[in-house]
């Protein structure tokens, strides 16, 4: 995989070549900046996250497995009449049900993103080159993905990059 570096030294120019890049029909492009931007998922075409659904998953999940074990344990598996009680109350069951709901619900959130992210992911290509250590300060990076790296290469200076690398490396 080749992937072709552009360097900005403002945010509303990376914002504003990250638009012209995908106009001109380049996909892949990736935005690196020292800070989160208003209007970077816009401007790079990222879809709505799926981590949402993820918690979501993780907490119906979690409040059902402890409201069936509960009504299981106590009205059918081994019920105790305790001063003419019903055996099975659904009020008495409701702290556990939430907290073990928003306990997988937190796993969902945190493992879903780890999946999601590919994670742990030690090496990146970019990170070959030595100007890249400036995307952790004060400098905004796209990289394009290099099926024609000349017309790449003129994209990004014609969206006025300041410097413009080539790196090769695994996906």
């Amino acid at each position: 995989m080749k992937l072709v570096l552009g360097q900005f030294a403002s945010s509303a120019k990376w914002l504003e070549a990250a638009r012209t890049l995908r106009a001109r029909g380049h996909s892949g492009v990736e935005g690196y900046s020292p800070y989160p931007i208003h209007g970077f998922e816009e401007a790079f075409g990222m879809p709505r996250s799926r981590v949402p659904l993820l918690c979501l998953g993780g907490a119906l999940t979690g409040s059902s497995i402890a409201y069936l074990m509960q009504w299981w344990m106590n009205a059918v598996d081994f019920p105790i009449n305790v001063g003419g009680r019903p055996e099975h109350s659904f009020w008495q069951n409701i702290p556990i049900t939430f907290e073990l709901g928003v306990l997988l619900g937190a796993f969902g959130c945190f493992f879903g993103l780890f999946a999601l992210l590919k994670l742990p992911r030690l090496h990146h290509p970019v990170f070959d080159i030595a100007a890249f250590k400036s995307a952790s300060i004060d400098r905004y990076w796209i990289s394009v993905p290099a099926g024609d790296e000349d017309r790449a290469r003129a994209d990004l200076a014609g969206c006025g990059a300041e410097e413009i690398s080539v790196v090769e490396g695994e996906p």
